[in-house]
């Protein structure tokens, strides 16, 4: 990756969840402050794990990186910059009974969503100046390209409706904003200034999903883009037959690289033994690599089967209730799309009829059951543009009973507001949360950060509705969550650091929230595989300790999964991943 020495000011990286943007943001922005730039490396996940792969505290003010001469690092805080936000907008209203209705309307998810935005223009509009480059570590694709999106929306919204309120305030308030939002447009278009890097994986599923992200960051007039494979395995052992087909996989997916793809300059990056964390294992990932050795027989902890049973032994215990709400949460990429749709098929196959649907903007159920739908086995999807239409035809038709046609179209103006979306998709949950007290509903969630955004939505409805209530008998989506015999919550991870600190994370995130996890699944791991190969191996010992640290104190219930030499799509796919 020479190229990033004559790399623009801002870099994006961005791709599926789990393919290593933030490895390689990190990576890439280190290299450049070795070469004696100024670096600001900034993280637009509200999920950031920037702070353990850097090993330094990161909060909303850029802290310099112990180690790293030139490199300085910053979190976006969604909660803290909503209260900032607000703040800014209530400065400018001077009737108090009109600041106790703004501060109302500033209460919702989608505030906490644009707020974080507002911070992200700042940076692309001269709130950086003293750094040579700023290097976004994004999150995963839909929620990214949400953000991308919102400079243009937000400069069309305020350009065509000069007057009322929106979720997000007075109209007043926000044209004071709209030549930033403007110049935030102009940046990311303008290739001088802006480059687009794609992440993705030698695999089909994470192409897809660079293919989809090329042709809409070109549709909203982000051309100056470039692709990054990353994680490339050469099996050093030719007669591994594990280490033979993880290659053989990765050359036929990169042999039907999507046109689209194909049309981008592109680099690779093999795929590394170390765990991609602290400063030596990230200025390594961009580095020559060296012939790895492998492990010693006895540093490989045998797995106890009594101790990690296979995903079907978790199955035959839902199976044991009528119905139910089974949430597939954790850290984009791993694997929450497969293990959702095997857990929904398993239940199938026990009798039961089940929906399963997700609520990810970048959703793959369909490409995993390749199209088959067993008897009993219902599919969808909470598709954010249908539900937000929806949404603003039952709010008109409701609310707008009896107002004048300039009334109705003065409404029907707020509602087109960019952040009616998020509003529109929090009530899509709450039927899918209402249908699981007669059927089991499985929902594959976005990822962490994502679907944080949609808890805290969740939060402020009960809020809302306790407050109007009081001592009234009521039951919320929050208390269906909170309720074990409704909701089981299954946190999916890798046996890798960072998915597992993630996974964590979220894990106190929703005790907080009074929801407690019902299950641990670590995903795709290659122990028990046979593999002899050494970079396998020196994974292997890797993933001895995260399966440790998981049954020590983290999870009670818990099931592995096994890398598989076949991708898991399809009917037979799924079983396989289910295992015995």
């Amino acid at each position: 990756m020479d190229w990033l020495l004559t790399a623009p000011r801002h870099l994006f990286f961005t791709g599926k969840g789990g393919v290593g943007k933030t490895s390689l943001a990190c990576a890439s922005a280190l290299k450049l402050a070795d070469a004696g730039r100024r670096v600001l490396l900034v993280s637009t996940d509200p999920a950031s794990n920037l702070d353990e792969m850097l090993g330094v505290a990161l909060g909303r003010q850029a802290r310099a990186v112990p180690g790293a001469s030139g490199l300085w690092a910053l979190n976006i805080n969604p909660e803290a910059a909503a209260e900032q936000y607000r703040l800014r907008v209530l400065d400018q209203v001077q009737d108090p009974a009109q600041q106790a209705q703004v501060r109302e309307q500033l209460s919702g998810a989608c505030t906490t969503e644009i707020a974080a935005f507002d911070e992200f223009v700042d940076l692309l509009t001269g709130g950086a100046r003293d750094f040579d480059h700023v290097v976004f570590d994004t999150a995963p694709t839909g929620h990214t390209l949400r953000l991308l999106s919102l400079p243009q929306a937000w400069a069309g919204f305020l350009a065509q409706h000069a007057d009322g309120a929106s979720c997000l305030g007075p109209h007043s308030g926000l044209k004071m904003q709209e030549a930033r939002f403007r110049a935030a447009l102009a940046a990311l278009s303008d290739a001088g200034l802006t480059t687009l890097v794609l992440v993705t994986r030698a695999d089909p599923a994470a192409l897809r999903e660079a293919e989809r992200s090329h042709h809409e960051l070109r549709a909203l007039g982000l051309l100056q883009q470039r692709l990054v494979v990353n994680g490339l395995f050469q099996a050093q052992d030719r007669q591994d037959a594990v280490a033979c087909a993880w290659q053989s996989a990765g050359e036929a997916a990169l042999a039907s690289l999507p046109p689209g793809l194909a049309s981008l300059p592109c680099d690779t990056v093999p795929l590394r033994a170390l765990d991609l964390v602290g400063l030596p294992a990230l200025r390594a990932l961009l580095a020559e690599a060296a012939p790895t050795s492998a492990p010693t027989p006895e540093a490989l902890a045998p797995v106890r089967t009594e101790d990690w049973p296979p995903l079907s032994h978790l199955v035959e215990q839902l199976a044991q209730q009528s119905h139910g709400l089974i949430l597939v949460m954790g850290k984009g990429g791993v694997g929450k799309t497969t293990l959702a749709a095997a857990l929904a098929l398993g239940l199938v196959e026990r009798g039961h009829a089940v929906h399963l649907s997700t609520t990810d903007p970048a959703a793959h159920l369909s490409d995993t059951l390749a199209g088959a739908q067993p008897q009993g086995l219902r599919v969808d999807r909470i598709d954010p543009k249908a539900e937000t239409e929806a949404y603003i035809q039952k709010v008109l038709a409701s609310k707008g009973r009896g107002r004048s046609p300039a009334e109705l179209a003065l409404m029907e103006e707020d509602l087109r507001s960019p952040c009616t979306e998020e509003v529109a998709v929090f009530h899509s949950f709450s039927r899918a949360v209402a249908e699981a007290r007669q059927a089991f509903v499985v929902l594959d969630t976005a990822p962490t950060g994502h679907t944080l955004l949609l808890m805290d939505a969740t939060g402020a409805y009960h809020r809302q509705m306790a407050a109007e209530l009081g001592d009234s008998r009521f039951v919320t989506p929050l208390m269906r969550l909170q309720d074990p015999a409704h909701t089981q919550v299954i946190l999916v991870s890798l046996a890798e650091t960072t998915p597992v600190s993630e996974a964590a994370a979220l894990q106190q995130d929703l005790r907080r929230a009074g929801i407690e996890p019902w299950a641990w699944v670590l995903n795709r791991t290659l122990l028990g595989s046979g593999t002899q190969d050494p970079l396998l191996r020196q994974r292997q010992q890797q993933e001895t300790r995260q399966l440790a640290r998981v049954a020590d104190g983290l999870a009670t219930r818990r099931a592995l999964v096994p890398w598989q030499a076949q991708a898991p799509v399809g009917l037979e796919g799924l079983r396989r991943v289910l295992g015995a």
